[in-house]
């Protein structure tokens, strides 16, 4: 625990809350710490439990995926209320873990919005991945008739997963950036230099442009 406070910078953490995360550690330096006390489950779990933002998510580096059963990753995804913690343990953990497809479908209809928001990102992994026995037609009727009036982590979700699906799927790509279009989510979207917007038919035209030019 005292490691990751060490690395506690005040600025970092006025820009990170900006965005709901309550924490100012370095990314990098973070990741370094991981990557020297290497995979350690029972540590991770410890680190979880002490409810602190940086030790979650330095429990999300050193543990083992597969080693979480279905129930204990619900519960921690339901205790993972900051953005950052919540991505890096969908991303990390439950990606990586047997349960993920059965999680999945459970969360992606759940009433919480930030833990149904976990399902969808799950969906844009399968979207991109593994589309086999998903049916996107229906995916992209859920989108156009909810991702409008979503609360704003699971709209960014359903709007990833719309993306990808243009991205990926060249046979529902006019439908989806017409989704997009009509919709208008994320349009004004502050975007940096150099970096794709993420208003779906920006982001779907940009990857596939990428994707002919390799």
């Amino acid at each position: 625990m005292a490691e990751p406070a060490a690395l506690e910078d005040p600025r970092t953490r006025a820009v990170n809350e900006k965005y709901g995360d309550d924490h100012g550690v370095n990314l990098g330096k973070l990741r370094a710490l991981a990557k020297r006390l290497k995979t350690q489950q029972e540590l991770a779990c410890r680190l979880w439990e002490t409810g602190d933002t940086a030790a979650k998510m330095l429990a999300t580096l050193i543990c083992r995926p597969k080693a979480f059963g279905r129930d204990e990753l619900d519960v921690m995804l339901r205790s993972a209320r900051t953005p950052k913690v919540h991505d890096w343990l969908v991303n990390y953990v439950v990606k990586r873990n047997p349960y993920a497809e059965e999680l999945r479908l459970a969360w992606s209809t759940d009433p919480d919005p930030v833990v149904a928001s976990a399902g969808w990102a799950l969906t844009s992994e399968r979207v991109a991945k593994k589309p086999e026995d998903l049916d996107l037609t229906e995916l992209l009727d859920t989108i156009e008739a909810k991702m409008k009036d979503a609360p704003a982590r699971l709209q960014w979700a359903m709007n990833q997963c719309l993306a990808q699906i243009g991205i990926e799927h060249a046979e529902h790509r006019s439908r989806a950036i017409d989704i997009g279009e009509r919709l208008q989510v994320l349009k004004d979207y502050p975007t940096s230099p150099g970096c794709t917007s993420p208003f779906a038919p920006v982001w779907i035209t940009e990857m596939v442009r990428r994707k002919e030019r390799t």
